[in-house]
């Protein structure tokens, strides 16, 4: 999948949304995210149901445990299950956390990486065998975390920059996890999308978080997305355009009505400039 192709606004893939989908998908999901690691091997009545769904509507693959900042050997195990499942499924992008989970054992947290220069090309390197191995250009997602990672010679906007040029991948943006972060450690939000490199971002995440007594905030995809949210999402599509976008709900899963509503929420967004960019198109 190029940077520049869409599917509009989508939908987390959840098991227990599977018999009210069933029903019948509502017009405004465009397409539905799903976590390859959780139905890779799958056989029973879920491989049929996966199957009657893509065979219906596009997909995106969103990893959780590839750990491209891990110490550890990368699993190119997993990436060669991924490349088959997506080749079956007829699934065109494939996005993964800039971070680390595992290293002799998988970790139940995608920590960040620290944000030096020696971490670029570790990173760098992993991301470029990745796409090596799957044959094509992956998203890499700015991850949420709750403790600056020791030793960092620069800044978080700047390493993922420095990631992206020297993997020469594409970038998956969380508005979410921008809001959390920007919060959380006290940095501009919209400087920090001013400073990241937004020509080349494939997909785009939206969620909800949790808020401590104190205002610290973490990253749950648990509850509904609020209006900074919203706002970080439409200054995201001023900057490159309304790209592919997600809803992510991970648990308190809601109706699926009142998660539509989000979807609906996200492709309001995105039509208001798209229908912009039409404008200057057909002005210039």
């Amino acid at each position: 999948m190029k940077a520049s192709q869409a599917f509009g606004a989508g939908l987390g893939f959840r098991r227990e949304l599977i018999p009210e989908l069933k029903a019948g998908v509502p017009p405004d999901i465009g397409f539905f995210e799903l976590a390859p690691e959780n139905w890779v091997g799958m056989g029973g009545s879920s491989a049929r149901d996966l199957r009657f769904f893509t065979e219906r509507y596009p997909f995106v693959c969103h990893g959780l445990s590839l750990s491209l900042g891990g110490p550890g050997a990368l699993d190119e195990a997993l990436l060669r299950r991924v490349k088959g499942f997506m080749r079956e499924h007829g699934i065109s992008l494939y996005t993964e956390h800039l971070s680390w989970c595992s290293d002799d054992g998988h970790l139940y947290d995608l920590l960040p990486i620290p944000f030096t220069g020696d971490a670029v090309k570790w990173v760098a390197a992993r991301i470029r065998r990745a796409q090596e191995i799957l044959g094509q250009r992956i998203g890499i997602e700015n991850a949420s975390y709750y403790v600056v990672p020791p030793g960092g010679e620069m800044g978080e906007a700047e390493f993922i920059s420095a990631v992206v040029a020297e993997a020469d991948c594409l970038l998956h943006l969380d508005v979410n996890n921008i809001h959390v972060n920007s919060t959380n450690h006290g940095y501009d939000p919209i400087a920090f999308l001013d400073a990241l490199p937004l020509q080349k971002t494939c997909y785009v995440h939206v969620a909800g978080h949790y808020v401590e007594a104190d205002g610290f905030l973490v990253d749950t995809h648990g509850a509904e997305v609020i209006e900074p949210v919203w706002a970080l999402l439409d200054a995201a599509y001023q900057r490159c355009g309304p790209v592919t976008s997600c809803v992510e709900r991970d648990f308190n899963i809601p109706p699926l009505t009142d998660l539509v509503d989000e979807v609906r929420q996200v492709a309001t967004i995105m039509a208001r400039h798209a229908a912009v960019a039409q404008r200057v198109i057909a002005g210039s």
